[in-house]
C-alpha cells in the first residue's frame, strides 16, 4: 500500500493527622527528594480508562502514557508513538511505538499491548465508542507496529487517542487490557514516569509514587500532555485532606507543598503568605454542570427539562463556587465550551433566570409532585455549591425536592444505580468538566445521546449521535462547525445536561516548586524544588 506520512517524531484549621504529618525539614526542598500534594478527591478509583472521575486520570498521568497527546494549542502529537502512516484509501493506520518503552515491571511495551489497550478503551469511552464503530480490528503489525484497520475513513483518529480528559486512552500491558470490562483494573502497571506504589497506597488516606528510572522521554519541550516528560522529584505522596481549612493550615506549617484546588473563601489568606504560590495552572477553565436521570419522573420530560433550565442563573452557581469573585468565572449558556470553536452562545432565549416563568411553564409541563432527589458532594467545596443552589431554586418553582449529601465516592457509585429516586436511584447530580473534555460533538459525554453506554443520566437520542457520526467523517472545518451547531440546537431542546457557566479553580504550592506546567491536569513532571 501506498501511505502518506501524517506524523513523524520531533514534532478549622488543625494540623494533618498524625500518620500524615512529615516535618518540614523532610520535604525535600533543595534535593529533589519529596513532594506532597493534596488532591482534589479521593482516588477511589485506580483505572483511568474506567472512569471519567478527573482524580483519578490525573493518577493515569503519572503511571501511565498514551499513544498521542494534545499540545497547549490543542493539537495531537506524538507521544509513545514515532510516526504514525495511513494508506490512501483511509482504512488503514500503521502507528510505530518509540523505542525505549518499558512498563514498570520491565517488560518491553509492544504494539499488542497498545491494542488491547485501546479495545478496552474503546469499549467504554465515548469518543472510543465513536472510533470503535469505525473499526475493524485493533491488531499488530510487528513487536513495534499497531495497525488500526478500519471499515471507513476516520479522519480525526489522532485527535480521539490524544484525548486528554475523560476516559483516557492509556497504553497498558495485554494481560491488563483483556481483563473484566465490567471491574476496574486495580493492577498499577504503566509506562509513565512515575511509578504506582501499591504497599503505600490507602483509600481514603492518600498514595505514594517513585520516579520510573526506565522511562525515556522525548527530547522536544513538555507542552500539555505532550514533548518530555522530565521526573526530577523522586517521590510524590499524595495526602487526602476533605476539610480546607485543614488543607490550608497544612500547606502554611509546610506539612504539605502543593494544594490542588483551594477553596475561594481561602485564597485572600494564602495570598499574603510570602511563602507560597497562588496559581491557575489550568487556562481553558472548568464548567459547571448539572445532570438530569433521563431514565424516571420528573425528568424523563424533556419539557419539564427545559422548564427548569429556563430560570435558572449562572451567575447564583457561579458565585457559590467562586466566592462571588468574578475575576474568575463568567457565564456562558452554550453546551460547548465559550472561548472554543464550537463554543456559541446559542442558549441564551432557553436560559433567561425567570423563576415565574419557570414556575409557569413547569406546571405547564405537567409536573405532578414528584419527587426530585439531589445527589451532592458535600466533601468537594468546587462541586458541592451547586447542589445548594439548585435545591433553593427548585423549591421556588414549586417542586418537592430534596437534597441528599454525601462524599464523592459515594456519589460516584450511587449515580450508576437505575432505581426510581424514591427506591434509592436520584434525579439530579453536579459535577464540573474541563472545557478541553466537552469542547467538541464526539467526545462531550454531557450531550452524546449514548443512553447506558454513555455517561450516568441515561440521556438517548438518535439523531444527535448520527450527526456526531457524520461530524467525525467531515472533510473540512466549515462542514464540522456546521454540523456541531445542528448538534448543538438538539441537545439544547433535549436539555441532557445544563451548563452552570466558566469558572477557574485555584492552586496553591510552595514558593520553592518550580516548572508547574499549565495543562488540563496537574502534571507531576517538569517540577522541581530550587
Amino acid at each position: 500500500m501506498r501511505r502518506r506520512t501524517l506524523l513523524k517524531a520531533g514534532v478549622a484549621a488543625t494540623a494533618l493527622p498524625t500518620r500524615f504529618a512529615i516535618a518540614q525539614s523532610n520535604n525535600g526542598a533543595g534535593t529533589n527528594k519529596l513532594l506532597r500534594y493534596i488532591p482534589t478527591a479521593d482516588l477511589s478509583v485506580l483505572d483511568p480508562s474506567w472512569t471519567t472521575t478527573q482524580v483519578s486520570i490525573t493518577h493515569g498521568y503519572y503511571v501511565f502514557d498514551t499513544l498521542f497527546a494534545l499540545n497547549s494549542a490543542q493539537k495531537p502529537q506524538p507521544q509513545m508513538a514515532e510516526s504514525a502512516n495511513v494508506s490512501e484509501d483511509g482504512r488503514t493506520w500503521d502507528i510505530r511505538l518509540r523505542d525505549g518503552l518499558t512498563f514498570h515491571d520491565g517488560e518491553r511495551v509492544l504494539a499488542r499491548d497498545a491494542a488491547a489497550s485501546l479495545r478496552r478503551w474503546a469499549a467504554r469511552d465515548v469518543y472510543g465508542q465513536t472510533l470503535g464503530a469505525f473499526v475493524e480490528s485493533f491488531g499488530a503489525a510487528d513487536d513495534r507496529t499497531l495497525r488500526i484497520k478500519l471499515k471507513s475513513p476516520f479522519p480525526l483518529l489522532t485527535d480521539a487517542l490524544a484525548k486528554p480528559n475523560g476516559m483516557l486512552p492509556v497504553v497498558m500491558p495485554e494481560r491488563l487490557a483483556n481483563a473484566d470490562l465490567a471491574k476496574p483494573i486495580t493492577e498499577m502497571v504503566g509506562s509513565g514516569p512515575y511509578r504506582f506504589l501499591p504497599k503505600a497506597f490507602v483509600p481514603g488516606g492518600g498514595g505514594a509514587y517513585e520516579k520510573f528510572q526506565g522511562y525515556v522521554p522525548r527530547t522536544e519541550k513538555p507542552s500539555w500532555a505532550s514533548g518530555g516528560k522530565h521526573a526530577f522529584i523522586e517521590r510524590i505522596e499524595w495526602k487526602i485532606v476533605n476539610d480546607p481549612s485543614t488543607a490550608s493550615a497544612a500547606l502554611q506549617k509546610g506539612e504539605v507543598d502543593w494544594w490542588e484546588q483551594v477553596q475561594p473563601d481561602l485564597l485572600p489568606l494564602l495570598r499574603k503568605n510570602a511563602d507560597l504560590t497562588v496559581t491557575n495552572f489550568n487556562p481553558v477553565g472548568f464548567f459547571g454542570t448539572m445532570r438530569f436521570n433521563h431514565l424516571h419522573p420528573p425528568f424523563n420530560n424533556a419539557a419539564i427539562r427545559r422548564a427548569v433550565r429556563l430560570g435558572m442563573n449562572q451567575e447564583d452557581y457561579m458565585s457559590a463556587v467562586t466566592g462571588n469573585d468574578p475575576a474568575i468565572y463568567r457565564t456562558c449558556k452554550a453546551l460547548f465550551p465559550c472561548g472554543t470553536p464550537y463554543g456559541e452562545e446559542l442558549g441564551t432565549a432557553q436560559m433567561t433566570g425567570d423563576v415565574a416563568a419557570a414556575r409557569a411553564a413547569l406546571k405547564a409541563a405537567g409536573y405532578a409532585g414528584e419527587k426530585v432527589v439531589i445527589l451532592n458532594p458535600a466533601d468537594t467545596p468546587t462541586i458541592g455549591p451547586f447542589g445548594q443552589v439548585t435545591f433553593d431554586y427548585l423549591k421556588q418553582i414549586g417542586m418537592n425536592v430534596e437534597l441528599q449529601e454525601m462524599d464523592w465516592n459515594t456519589l460516584a457509585q450511587r449515580r450508576t444505580k437505575a432505581e426510581p429516586p424514591d427506591k434509592g436511584g436520584w434525579s439530579i447530580f453536579h459535577n464540573w468538566w474541563l472545557g478541553t473534555s466537552i469542547a467538541n460533538p464526539a467526545i462531550s459525554t454531557a450531550v452524546r445521546g449514548l443512553g447506558a453506554k454513555g455517561w450516568a443520566g441515561w440521556f438517548t437520542d438518535e439523531k444527535i449521535e448520527a450527526l456526531t457520526a457524520e461530524w467525525t467523517t467531515a472533510t473540512s472545518d466549515a462542514d464540522r462547525l456546521r454540523l456541531a451547531h445542528d448538534i448543538h440546537r438538539l441537545a439544547l431542546d433535549a436539555v441532557p445536561t445544563v451548563i452552570l457557566g466558566r469558572f477557574f479553580i485555584l492552586s496553591a504550592h510552595r514558593k520553592g516548586l518550580h516548572g508547574l506546567l499549565d495543562g488540563t491536569s496537574p502534571f507531576p513532571w517538569n517540577l522541581s524544588w530550587a
